[in-house]
């Protein structure tokens, strides 16, 4: 008999999963930083900072007591960590390295291909000469070749950069270069052979042992999970090559066939570990504090995953013409337990030394309660110390 998850356990297994049962004042050491982040796989980076950076917040969430850092000493100071592409730009554990070098090869022809169109043959031009401005020069940043003059465009995308800059990225893109540091959140690159420790810049990994690393890894972390979200989490491998190792892995018994139900009551057949009855046994109940998370928050990353298992429609509406956004610019998730209860429209004002909640919104069947505002306001002072702001504000439209 296929056994079936019931939601509240796969809720709780996935939040344990993601280091949000954790107890969220314990102050975190380096290596327990660093253990973190090996347990989530990878931390997703991003240049708005509405309210904090994003790879600060998602591990904020975790850790009230988190010091950005020691997330600056892991990456540069250690080279514990590297930089590179999973979804988007993530810091990733330097062991991974020799897997990554699978999509390096994978990636090169491909963007190779789309650069180039946009951008003739002028970047591919430069490849060699910028390569070799940094092996002589050491780290170097898109302003050090001369192309960072003029004004910036707000929707600046790749085809609109210099050549220069498109083939630092490429060979970012591809390996040859590393990113060591960010200076105002601006890549600074050097070649990876002196960025990426020996021993991980080494490795060697055949592609069979690429794969069985991406499935299985992707699923340890998931949980349980069908073969488009194993191939989805790391975004290394394409469907068809998760598809025949979960295919494999069935048949050896290192999978089994599971249900899991769904916040609406319905099923969904997914793959888990053999094991996964003690899994979903073993998560302790989350803190029952709420929670501000990061709209790139690994918890919520699959939204089509979320809405399933939570109930909760979430999507971000940056590129959203203002008149047609549902709730906001940059809205936050509220998490409260083992739920997403609700959402928050936010933005630390530098200047002002605020942090000024525009919106509130609570989910369908949620209380405005005395106890929840409690802890909305005990959350939003948490985030306004972390971030620095001086005070919370409301705007007048707002009620708790």
């Amino acid at each position: 008999m296929t056994l079936t998850i019931r939601n509240a356990d796969a809720r709780r297994l996935l939040i344990d999963l993601q280091g949000l049962s954790m107890q969220p004042r314990n102050r975190l050491s380096p290596d327990q930083l660093y253990a973190l982040i090996e347990k989530l796989g990878f931390v997703q980076l991003d240049s708005i900072q509405t309210v904090e950076r994003a790879h600060h917040h998602i591990l904020h969430s975790r850790s009230q007591c988190y010091r950005p850092a020691d997330l600056k000493r892991l990456h540069e100071r250690e080279g514990r960590l590297f930089e590179n592409w999973t979804h988007d730009a993530s810091v990733i554990p330097a062991p991974f390295y020799g897997y990554w070098k699978h999509r390096f090869a994978r990636d090169g022809a491909r963007l190779m291909e789309r650069f180039t169109r946009w951008q003739r043959d002028e970047f591919a031009h430069v490849l060699e000469d910028v390569r070799a401005h940094i092996e002589a020069n050491g780290p170097t940043m898109a302003r050090d070749l001369g192309n960072e003059s003029g004004p910036k465009k707000r929707n600046e995308g790749w085809w609109e950069w210099h050549p220069t800059k498109t083939a630092l990225e490429y060979l970012w893109r591809t390996g040859d270069l590393a990113v060591v540091r960010r200076q105002g959140f601006q890549k600074v690159y050097d070649l990876s052979e002196r960025a990426i420790p020996a021993e991980h810049f080494g490795a060697q990994v055949s592609h069979e042992a690429f794969v069985d690393w991406a499935c299985a890894s992707a699923i340890d972390r998931l949980g349980f999970a069908t073969p488009s979200e194993i191939a989805g989490f790391w975004d290394l491998i394409e469907l068809d090559e998760a598809r025949k190792w979960c295919a494999r892995a069935l048949e050896r018994r290192d999978l089994i066939e599971v249900g899991v139900e769904n916040a609406d009551g319905s099923a969904r057949g997914a793959l888990a570990r053999p094991d996964i009855e003690a899994a979903i046994a073993a998560p302790p109940e989350p803190p029952s504090r709420l929670r501000v998370l990061s709209p790139f928050d690994p918890l919520i990353r699959d939204r089509a995953r979320t809405e399933r298992l939570f109930g909760y429609r979430y999507r971000i509406e940056i590129f959203v013409p203002e008149p047609k956004r549902e709730y906001g610019y940059y809205v936050f998730p509220l998490m409260e337990g083992d739920r997403l209860v609700g959402r928050i429209d936010m933005k630390h004002h530098r200047k002002e030394g605020e942090l000024r909640v525009a919106g509130l919104w609570w989910e369908p069947g949620m209380r405005k309660s005395a106890g929840r505002a409690d802890k909305l306001e005990a959350e939003l002072d948490r985030i306004r110390a972390f971030t620095g702001a001086e005070q919370v504000t409301f705007a007048d439209t707002v009620g708790t």
